[in-house]
């Protein structure tokens, strides 16, 4: 049966030796942590030898406390500093300390310094997001490069999975997109009635509606809910599966997990965002008509007044800009979703920032479709 960990410490005036045997596991640790903590800290000398040569038994805290050991017993003199050497390790617990160290799991003990200043934040912030972005695009020329060699062989995307993908992104999303688009026409159709009133023309409340709808509110109505749905469940997704290590399975078995993950929800996504759009521009429109009829117009008033004004060119201009709307939301939240890190708050850190980096995306992509359609006269 092996003994508990016992410490012996000898001491010159160059060197500090420590002398560990026994057990060195998590349970019998907690006597002798601190202790050898205190000695090397208390001592003078310029070099930490580490002897382990009556170690019985090693685990993880045990080489997690060697390391933690050889940390405390760096010096800053002689110069150059001579690093604490570990003497004595059996041959098959070297890999085991080899790992504590390259994982660094001191650096909980590390002094963090002093803060930074605001022009080296600033500066810090600054490469973060060009670091960021370039990630991102390179992310985006993975997905889009998957979907050209998929389309080529259109029986390698897996389709099941792609219209279940659309069924909970697109039919599970209709009551929230229908009740957001008819509060939004009416709302927006009560406030233009108030200062057309004034002039006696509320009818033509029914061209803003149905313009205002059609081009900008529809589109952008729904492709915001949908980063708030989708964006949000695929980076959720992705990321526990990241941190269950079933994406590093899927590259084991030879799956590559662009094509049999991300590209499935990149297809869904660019589908049914058009077609909710379409929804959510007649919902809007809708609740529009409740506003003008219940100031005495009649609805084929309000009907012929949208046909005539809301041409197939406005309809088109805010149907193209949802296909990129739809592609940009998947694609933003499988990729936040990829770069889910460890620990606890990882992956609702990943869904906060799927969501977050599509509505900024959308907003973005927005503006540049606004610039082009007045250049080209839509």
């Amino acid at each position: 049966m092996t003994k508990p960990p016992q410490l012996a410490i000898t001491t010159t005036p160059d060197t500090t030796t420590l002398f560990l045997s026994g057990r060195l596991d998590a349970r019998g640790l907690a006597g002798v942590w601190t202790q050898a903590c205190l000695a090397i800290g208390q001592v003078g000398s310029a070099v930490l030898v580490i002897n382990l040569e009556g170690v019985d038994y090693l685990d993880m805290a045990g080489a997690a406390f060697i390391s933690h050991l050889k940390t405390l017993g760096k010096k800053p003199s002689p110069v150059p500093p001579v690093p604490p050497q570990v003497v004595g390790l059996k041959s098959e617990y070297a890999p085991m300390l080899s790992l504590a160290e390259k994982t660094d799991m001191n650096s909980d003990f590390k002094n963090p310094g002093p803060p930074p200043s605001f022009v080296e934040q600033t500066g810090k912030n600054i490469g973060n997001i060009f670091s960021d972005a370039k990630v991102f695009i390179g992310f985006i020329g993975e997905i889009t490069w998957a979907m050209i060699t998929s389309l080529k062989n259109p029986g390698h995307i897996r389709w099941a999975d792609t219209l279940v993908i659309a069924e909970r992104a697109g039919v599970d999303a209709l009551p929230i997109v229908a009740l957001i688009s008819f509060i939004v026409g009416l709302v927006m159709a009560f406030q233009a009635a108030m200062p057309m009133k004034m002039f006696g023309a509320e009818i033509y409340v029914a061209n803003l509606i149905g313009i205002a709808t059609v081009r900008e509110l529809g589109p952008l109505m729904t492709a915001i809910v949908l980063a708030g749905r989708s964006a949000s469940a695929f980076a959720a997704e992705i990321g526990t599966m990241k941190i269950n290590e079933e994406l590093d399975a899927l590259t084991v078995m030879g799956m590559d997990p662009v094509k049999f993950l991300i590209l499935p929800r990149v297809i869904a996504s660019t589908l049914i965002t058009p077609l909710l759009t379409i929804f959510a521009n007649l919902v809007g429109i809708a609740g529009g008509a409740v506003v003008i009829v219940s100031l005495g117009y009649p609805i084929v008033a309000y009907y012929n007044q949208v046909v005539n004004f809301v041409t197939w060119q406005d309809f088109t201009g805010g149907i193209i800009k949802c296909f990129v709307f739809g592609i940009l939301i998947a694609a933003t939240g499988c990729i936040r979703g990829y770069q889910t890190a460890r620990g606890p708050a990882a992956v609702g850190e990943a869904t906060t920032r799927a969501v977050v980096s599509s509505i900024v995306l959308i907003a973005v992509f927005d503006g540049i479709f606004s610039i082009i359609y007045y250049y080209m006269g839509v």
